[in-house]
């Protein structure tokens, strides 16, 4: 049985499938996931990763990023702590973030695997082009939103879900790292589930802000 990844829900309908893969989509999240057979191993994932060209000096990359650093600062205030989850070997959007005068520290599986970051708090954490990844997002979203302040802030980036016929056609799909896919339904399910304020800011960005109690 296929249970979903982000809510443990065991209603979950074949959604498509293509040449490499099944896909699954969640009755209760409206999430979409690849059953667990499909995932590459560390080895091959970690080498997908490695051609990955995002330097922090790249223009075009930190203009990438802003889709999430530009409302994300208007939100923080001056000298705010963050967590840039999975931030990849090359972490731009920490270093953007540090320029307009935050602090940020770096975690991920492969790069930076600092575990003890995962047990701190923090005024905000991003995760820019990271969920789709997670074999277990119900399960690291949680640890994440633990690691937030009260009235903290939690910045998301991922292309979003809109459709079946959209996604039989969706480059997205095709990147076999990707195995979770998340529609605004599944931020909207997050935001009841955390009891946050979920604002979408863009095509592929939401931020959720923690209660302040």
């Amino acid at each position: 049985m296929n249970i979903c990844p982000l809510c443990d829900n065991s209603i979950c309908r074949p959604f498509h499938r293509d040449a490499h893969r099944e896909y699954l989509r969640c009755g209760r999240c409206a999430l979409v996931f690849v059953p667990r057979e499909f995932f590459l191993s560390p080895g091959a994932e970690r080498a997908e990763y490695d051609l990955h060209q995002n330097h922090p000096a790249d223009p075009g990359y930190r203009h990438f990023l802003s889709r999430l650093v530009d409302p994300l600062l208007l939100r923080l205030a001056p000298g705010s702590s963050g967590l840039d989850f999975g931030c990849g070997p090359g972490p731009a959007l920490a270093a953007m973030l540090e320029e307009a005068g935050h602090r940020v520290r770096l975690y991920d599986v492969f790069y930076r695997p600092d575990v003890a970051a995962l047990s701190a708090q923090y005024d905000f954490i991003t995760a820019t082009e990271v969920v789709e990844h997670l074999f277990h997002p119900g399960r690291e979203l949680e640890r994440l939103w633990a690691c937030l302040r009260p009235g903290g802030l939690l910045g998301i980036m991922t292309k979003r879900v809109r459709s079946a016929a959209a996604f039989a056609n969706w480059h997205y799909k095709n990147d076999l790292t990707h195995v979770c896919f998340f529609a605004e339904e599944t931020f909207e399910y997050l935001a009841r589930r955390f009891g946050a304020e979920l604002e979408v800011v863009g095509d592929d960005t939401v931020i959720l802000r923690k209660p302040e109690s």
